[in-house]
This record gives C-alpha cells, structure tokens and sequence, in this order.
C-alpha cells in the first residue's frame, strides 16, 4: 500500500520515538555526532558567534574555561557575572539546543592564574554548579573540585566526555627569569615547577580519572582548561608541571585508553598540536590537542591588511594558528566501518579554518 506524504512523515516521527524510547528503555545515551566545544567570553559583549554553533546543530557543547570573566572575591558580584551570560540571546539558544556540560579556568574560577591558593574556591563551585543546573544529589556538589565524566551511546558508538579540573587543587605557578630570543616568538612568563608533589589534579581526581580511562568507550574527549601538548610559549599549561604533564601521557598508555582526543582552552588563539605516537612521552597513538579561543574576544597584533598574527614557538603544532574568533568542533562520522572523526576550528559565520582528519583505527593503543 503507498503511504501519502503526510503519512510517512508521521511514520518516520514515530519510528523514531519508538526507537528513542527503546534506547531510554535500555539506558543508553544516543550516540553523539557532532560535538562543539570553545572557551572564553566576556559575558558584558555581544556574542553573536552563538549563531553558528546552533547552526551546526551540536548534540552537546562543551564549555572548557573562561566561559565568564569572573575576577572577584565577592561571590555577588561572581553570580551577576554568570547571570550575564545566562541572559546572553545566544546562550538561550544553545541551551535550547543541545546538553551542556562545563569546566572551569582561572577567570570563572575567580581569579586570573589561580590555582588552590584561591581562598574562595569552595564558594565558586557551588555557583558555578548552580549556573549550569547541575542537580543536587550530583557527586560534584560535594567533591572538591568540578570534573565530572559522561559516556553517550550504544556499545561500538560510545564517546566518553572527561572534563578536567586544573584549578582547584593546582600547585603555585613559578616564575620564569628567561626572555625569548629574537626570533622565537612571544614567551610568557612562566618557568617549570619541577618541586616534589607540585600538582595540577590532585590525588583523589588523578585516582578517579585512571578509573574514568579504564571504562569501555570508542571515543574519549577530555577536556582541559589550558593545553596539555603544547608548553614552550610560556603561559599557563600543562607543561608548568611536566612531571603532570609526564604522568597524564603514561596513565593514557598504562590504561591502554584508546580513542583520546584532547580538548584545550585558555589561549586567546586556536592552534592543532599532534604528540606523536613514537614521541619518547607518547601514548602509543597520535595524541591530538585541539585548542579553540575565543568566543567573543580575539587576540594578536593586527596588520594593515586587517590579519591577525602572533609568533609563538610550539613544535607540535600542525598547520597554522588562528586568532579570530571561532568555536571548536568534532564530527564522528559513525556510518563508516572505520569512523572518521573531524576535529575542526570554526570562524565566526561557521566556516572550517583548521582541521584535523583521523580514523579511529589509527587512534587504538598499542
């Protein structure tokens, strides 16, 4: 019998609440395609990027830092803060869109750089998981520290989302007396911290992230406030602490943790870092960092022409560095027999201008 169009339409709505409700019935998250993901927005501007990350049509977004510019110890003026953002047209979109799941940097933590030193932590987290309705009975609300771990879809399509914390238990930054030579790029102004039990997660977040790797899941996505790879610019990342840094690509191989993509914020600049898979730190695949700033606040010098630059050293990075604003992004082509995963840099109105293109068969521990 043919089905008139007004028919199938209703047929196809309702196979699919059928086989959403028999994946509810099972308890399993459906299967993510599109993530997007960014970090750092001045909650007092326009952020008209919104419209492009609604556009792709993300199946979850993940805020990785600096998602306001808090800088306070008055914990009034912290929660005004994040009721700007809330009340931002855009973010109602996105919030109407798709999941969102968040961690921290230093400005929403509270203040710029800060790290356990930070006096008001314990009050920051709580608005900070009142702002984005995290329920009462979640572990968050009573663990130090905002981490927090998800696996979406069935077995063969899981993806597992790690989010970080590297603020609230992280050791004091030291202070570097070097200058960058002529030529080298623009160098911050921090020096390694090598002391004996200098931290960046903490003992009980580094013994639930090892437990976090050893679940099943195809894809893993974790999420950093600063850039993991990365670390010769001499700003906050994780090479401030490169036994961490150290022990982070050896708890990847030990685990045997296939699938990791690392996602990274902070930096007011989008840039690709690959670790090589026979990198002496390596974890037995190309580990890739895909860092994406800002959402709303571009940084570099400006040339004549109107083109954003900065030199910056960074042996790992593949390609070029991007300084407008922009949004990160990973596609997972899941209809394939060996799914590719896009890791994508999106300007303003959406467009790709940095990528990265991997099959998951190349993402599989030794």
């Amino acid at each position: 019998m043919l089905l008139d169009s007004c028919n199938c339409s209703r047929w196809f709505v309702a196979l699919a609440c059928l086989l959403l409700a028999t994946s509810n019935a099972r308890g399993e998250e459906p299967a993510l395609s599109r993530i997007a993901f960014g970090a750092c927005a001045k909650q007092d501007k326009p952020q008209p990027i919104w419209e492009a990350v609604v556009e792709m049509q993300p199946e979850a977004f993940l805020f990785l830092g600096d998602n306001i510019y808090g800088d306070t110890d008055d914990m009034q003026v912290l929660k005004a803060k994040w009721e700007q953002l809330g009340a931002q047209p855009g973010y109602q979109k996105l919030k109407a869109t798709c999941p969102i799941l968040a961690t921290w940097d230093d400005h929403d933590y509270g203040r710029n750089d800060a790290g356990a030193d930070y006096p008001l932590r314990r009050e920051s987290q709580q608005i900070f998981l009142d702002f984005f309705e995290v329920p009462q009975d979640d572990a968050r609300r009573q663990q130090e520290g905002v981490y927090s771990a998800r696996i979406f879809g069935p077995e063969g399509k899981r993806v597992q989302i790690i989010l970080l914390d590297a603020r609230y238990h992280r050791s004091p930054l030291k202070r570097s007396t070097k200058s960058a030579e002529p030529g080298e790029g623009y160098r911050g102004i921090y020096a390694e911290n090598t002391d004996e039990g200098a931290t960046m997660l903490g003992p009980a977040q580094w013994k639930w992230l090892e437990e976090q790797l050893r679940k099943p899941a195809e894809v893993r996505i974790i999420g950093s406030g600063v850039q993991v790879i990365a670390y010769e610019n001499g700003w906050e990342t994780w090479g401030n602490f490169p036994k961490e840094r150290e022990r982070l690509f050896r708890l990847i191989r030990d685990t045997r943790a296939s699938g990791v993509v690392l996602l990274s914020g902070d930096r007011h600049l989008s840039e690709i870092s690959r670790l090589a898979a026979d990198d002496p730190l390596g974890v037995g695949y190309p580990l890739i960092d895909i860092t994406s700033t800002s959402l709303n606040a571009p940084s570099g010098n400006m040339t004549k022409s109107g083109v954003r630059f900065a030199n910056e050293l960074n042996r790992y990075r593949v390609g070029l560095t991007y300084f407008d604003i922009n949004f990160g992004a990973v596609q997972i082509d899941w209809s394939e027999a060996d799914p590719t995963l896009r890791l994508q840099i999106r300007e303003a109105s959406g467009q790709v201008v940095l990528q990265q293109r991997l099959k998951l068969s190349e993402l599989q521990a030794k």
